[in-house]
């Protein structure tokens, strides 16, 4: 394998303007908030469903401090079952082009390539692939001819069955290996390596131990020299580790707490950016991280 790796890329500077996401190795840490037009995602299911209240919410995370607003039709929690491309587009892309005419810059959350041309149709500047590309062989060719941004994550399988997946002689050095795996596909198929963003995949064919070791070695993938996004919010591993004496989990709607601890974990370790309901709170914790480092 030939190396994938992207010397120096963490120093250049982003520049985010209206209709453009954030390009590689900002300044800060980037906010990528979590707009889910789906009836069944694990925390919001159901909330945005409807255009304006959809609109409403992406606009209010911009205001509150999103760079980028991630906008997905289709559950991944696990176990959930696919819908049908049509119906993915249908729900997202007048959002995408209504949160794009307000000045807003937005990633589209998918896997199926189709869905992503007509999200960037519709303005979107980023690809928010959680199957790293796997899913849909024709993802490459959208991304290479349009010259978005994409997110490559690491992935084994879709939702209905990728737990059954997390098995790894050693889950940091597998899953760095498996990245790679992916950038070097991307490049073969002429993306450009400066409009890649890599993501360890939390919760996506691991275990909570799995979570906390990526977590606990995050560096690692920064080192790689791509910008790496982080996507720890709400997700049942913090769940787990806050439940009751009886083992019942911290319920979604009280564990932003853990996600902020995550988040300014991630910025200490060098993500460019992290993914997250709770916009507000994290961008306090980003103010506050932001000026410690600064008091250095």
């Amino acid at each position: 394998m030939r190396s994938v790796r992207a010397p120096g890329a963490g120093n250049v500077d982003a520049v985010t303007t209206p209709h453009s996401a954030p390009e590689a190795g900002p300044a800060r840490p980037q906010i990528m908030g979590v707009l889910n037009i789906t009836p069944d995602s694990f925390s919001d299911g159901g909330r945005y469903l409807d255009f304006g209240d959809a609109v409403a919410h992406g606009e209010q995370m911009g205001a509150e401090g999103a760079d980028l607003i991630d906008v997905g039709g289709e559950s991944t929690r696990p176990g959930a079952e696919r819908v049908d491309a049509a119906t993915e587009t249908s729900r997202v892309v007048d959002v995408v082009a209504a949160l794009v005419e307000r000045g807003l810059a937005v990633s589209i959350d998918t896997t199926r390539a189709a869905v992503a041309a007509a999200a960037i149709g519709a303005g979107a500047s980023v690809v928010n692939d959680v199957s790293g590309g796997l899913a849909d062989p024709d993802m490459a060719r959208v991304v290479a001819d349009t010259g978005v941004r994409w997110v490559l994550m690491h992935w084994r399988g879709h939702s209905s069955d990728m737990q059954r997946l997390a098995a790894y002689e050693n889950v940091v050095a597998d899953v760095k290996a498996e990245l790679e795996d992916r950038v070097e596909a991307a490049l073969d198929s002429g993306v450009d390596r400066e409009k890649l963003i890599l993501d360890p995949g939390l919760g996506f064919a691991k275990s909570a131990e799995h979570n906390w070791r990526l977590s606990a070695h995050l560096d690692e993938f920064v080192a790689l020299g791509y910008p790496v996004l982080f996507g720890s919010s709400r997700k049942s591993y913090l769940g787990r580790l806050l439940g009751d004496e009886s083992g019942k989990p911290r319920p979604v709607g009280q564990r932003e707490a853990a996600t902020l601890a995550t988040s300014v974990l991630a910025f200490a370790a060098g993500a460019w950016g992290v993914r997250v309901h709770d916009v507000a709170g994290t961008a306090d914790a980003r103010a506050v991280w932001e000026a410690t480092a600064g008091a250095r």
